[in-house]
């Protein structure tokens, strides 16, 4: 997946390591006296290191990159620095708000592949797009481990849907399926062509339904 990563000039570093202490997460060191990004899923990507820098060596790139992985990165730091090291990180991140958990792109029902190894082994969350407005923890709640497809039943082509759909089941190996929906009526549109997908996989896909409240709320 494209996401935003730290990028480091090593012509411009001068290796005095301002960055690696600023850096929460424990991405970053210093190898050779030049400052390294040695791993990158430990990086968040929301460049706090950034202003720790006197010669303008870092910066924030959008690039093919592992998603941050935070329990990773809250198991090293405990193992190498201890518990006020994941506490500092979990600071750090809630500085920045709510922590994106998106593990592919594209996303909208009609853009996404037929194909692609995020469907291995994979739970899908399928979902009308209103849903992502309405309840606030959507990422951390729902999206998290989830390979995201999203899409509106009453705006959009329900039967490239329903094909679409179909055809991402059958061919790949999905696990689950979640559907998460608004309690208007025009979106239970999505529930039955995400069960009309699954009987046409011929598949014994377990399929979980969400029902959330036009104020954010869980009700069924």
């Amino acid at each position: 997946m494209k996401r935003k990563i730290i990028t480091i000039n090593e012509e411009l570093c001068n290796g005095c390591g301002n960055c690696v202490s600023a850096c929460s997460e424990g991405a970053l060191q210093i190898v050779d006296g030049k400052a390294k990004l040695v791993k990158e899923y430990f990086c968040d990507g929301f460049g706090d290191c950034i202003g720790e820098c006197p010669t303008g060596a870092l910066t924030i790139e959008e690039r093919e990159a592992r998603p941050f992985d935070e329990e990773a990165t809250k198991e090293y730091l405990l193992k190498t620095q201890g518990r006020e090291a994941v506490w500092r990180m979990e600071e750090a991140q809630k500085k920045h708000g709510v922590e994106p958990q998106l593990m592919n792109w594209p996303v909208q029902i009609t853009l996404i592949p037929l194909k692609a190894p995020y469907y291995e082994d994979a739970d899908l969350l399928v979902t009308a797009d209103c849903c992502a407005y309405a309840y606030g923890g959507f990422h951390t709640d729902f999206i998290k481990g989830y390979t995201l497809a999203i899409g509106c039943p009453k705006l959009d082509n329900v039967n490239l849907y329903l094909e679409k759909l179909t055809t991402i089941l059958s061919e790949n190996n999905i696990r689950s399926v979640t559907v998460t929906y608004m309690e208007v009526p025009c979106c239970m549109g999505l529930v039955r062509l995400v069960e009309e997908a699954v009987r046409q996989s011929r598949k014994n896909i377990p399929v979980r339904k969400i029902k959330i409240g036009i104020r954010g709320e869980i009700i069924g």
